[in-house]
């Protein structure tokens, strides 16, 4: 959790105990058991409220399903860039008649590459 290995709270440990020297120690370790406490309560009263709103689809929610970390932003795009299947969904509207949308859909067709109008720039 936070990167804290046991060596690191060891030292944090030893630190806090020559800051706050003997004497306020437990009373500053108290504190910091009860904050602990009042945000688990808060945590656990979270849960109870969302599983009382939700209802019964809470127990059928998977949770792990949901877990932000699971997403590897590179296989996503990897799996959406090698997605070999057409997508049915999306129509492609092609211009008719002798409109300018046409005439340009046509000579992209014959030339392989977008018209270029020296003059434009």
């Amino acid at each position: 959790m936070f990167g804290l290995t046991f060596d690191k709270l060891l030292v944090i440990g030893v630190i806090a105990v020559f800051l706050l020297g003997p004497e306020r120690l437990p009373h500053y370790a108290s504190q910091l058991a009860k904050l602990v406490r009042n945000l688990r309560t808060m945590a656990n009263g979270a849960k109870d409220r969302l599983r009382d709103e939700m209802g019964p689809e809470f127990d059928d929610v998977d949770w792990k399903k949901l877990d932000p970390r699971q997403y590897d932003p590179r296989r996503i795009i990897r799996e959406a860039l090698l997605d070999d299947e057409p997508d049915e969904t999306v129509a492609v509207v092609r211009p008719t008649g002798d409109s300018a949308a046409a005439r340009r859909q046509s000579l992209l067709e014959e030339s392989g590459r977008a018209p270029f109008d020296t003059e434009a720039t």
